[in-house]
């Protein structure tokens, strides 16, 4: 079975092609990062304008490099949602485009299922198994029984993660994206700041607000102070104390639901500081964390999502198939 897939939802075109489940033939992203440093942050109206410039040519070349035909395609996969409204259009619009023309059906895919299922391009999936979301959008616990069975056990109560890093970043001018800057800079600092307690202790619930305002707060104070801040040992500090309530919740819910494997999805499982805390605090169950290829958006975790989705569910949309900012992966 050959997936064509198409991921869409912020800043990345990308276009993969996929075959039986794990074999990805191809899966080629266009990013815009360098449009939008200059804006620290994704300007959503050139987003959808830069995707419908590279659409078409991501697709040829997706094809190109798996060396497939039209023909050959059995299923198109697409993010539908949660993302950028815009965003999202263009790669539906595109996916339908293309499955209309080719008699291939189609289904849609949520963004934060293509995250989870990027663990499956390489492992396979062992359940129960508890997945942590970290993402500049998302910040998840997510317990599965079963392929395609997603139980949310606690979310982020404001900002996620991820935009919480950004923030960070940006209150000491490390330009965007920050996250891979402010983790960078934390290997060679020592957490000497003083941080807030975000423990969020009777709940799998997250909170990243009120990190981020006490970062704010303590470099304009230090500022006033006429006072350099010592922007390594601070990238440190914020580092330790918000991988520690990451891995402190999802050890909490790997003891709780005898979990047999732990995933980690979404562009912040790309950070090596909770990558190193995953291997020091969870090692007696199956660690399972994607290639950094597949951490940041990219169409191959859609179509190994999309694969499993159309194994379980048997059904498939049809042309009025539309984009959603916001939807619940339940």
């Amino acid at each position: 079975m050959i997936v064509l897939s198409v991921e869409s939802s912020c800043d990345e075109t990308s276009v993969a092609i996929l075959k039986d489940g794990k074999q990805i033939l191809s899966n080629v992203v266009l990013s815009q990062i360098d449009i939008h440093s200059p804006f620290g942050g994704v300007v959503p109206e050139i987003a959808s304008r830069e995707h419908i410039k590279g659409i078409t040519m991501v697709f040829e070349e997706a094809l190109q490099e798996a060396a497939v035909t039209p023909q050959d395609i059995d299923l198109v996969a697409v993010t539908k949602g949660p993302g950028l409204i815009g965003s999202l259009l263009v790669g539906i619009n595109a996916a339908k485009a293309f499955a209309f023309a080719n008699d291939i059906p189609i289904v849609g895919v949520h963004h934060i299922a293509g995250h989870i299922y990027s663990n499956a391009i390489e492992r396979d999936l062992v359940f129960p198994l508890i997945c942590l979301v970290v993402s500049g959008g998302h910040t998840e616990l997510i317990l599965m029984e079963d392929h395609y069975d997603f139980q949310k056990l606690g979310e982020t109560m404001d900002d996620a993660v991820g935009e919480a890093y950004d923030k960070v970043a940006r209150t000491v001018g490390l330009g965007y994206p920050g996250g891979p800057e402010v983790d960078r800079l934390a290997a060679i600092g020592e957490p000497t700041y003083p941080m807030p307690d975000i423990a969020q202790r009777d709940s799998y619930n997250f909170s990243f607000s009120g990190i981020k305002s006490h970062v704010i707060n303590l470099v304009h104070n230090i500022h006033q102070r006429n006072e350099e801040v010592d922007v390594a040992n601070l990238c440190a500090s914020f580092q330790e104390t918000v991988t520690e309530v990451l891995v402190q919740k999802s050890r909490q819910a790997i003891d709780e639901y005898h979990a047999k494997m732990f995933l980690v999805a979404g562009g912040v499982a790309a950070n090596k500081g909770l990558r190193a805390k995953i291997r020091e605090r969870i090692n007696d169950v199956e660690v399972v964390v994607p290639d950094f290829r597949y951490c940041t958006d990219n169409a191959a975790m859609i179509a190994v999502a999309g694969y499993h989705q159309f194994k379980k569910q048997g059904r498939t949309d049809d042309m009025s198939l539309n984009g959603r900012s916001r939807m619940r992966l339940e």
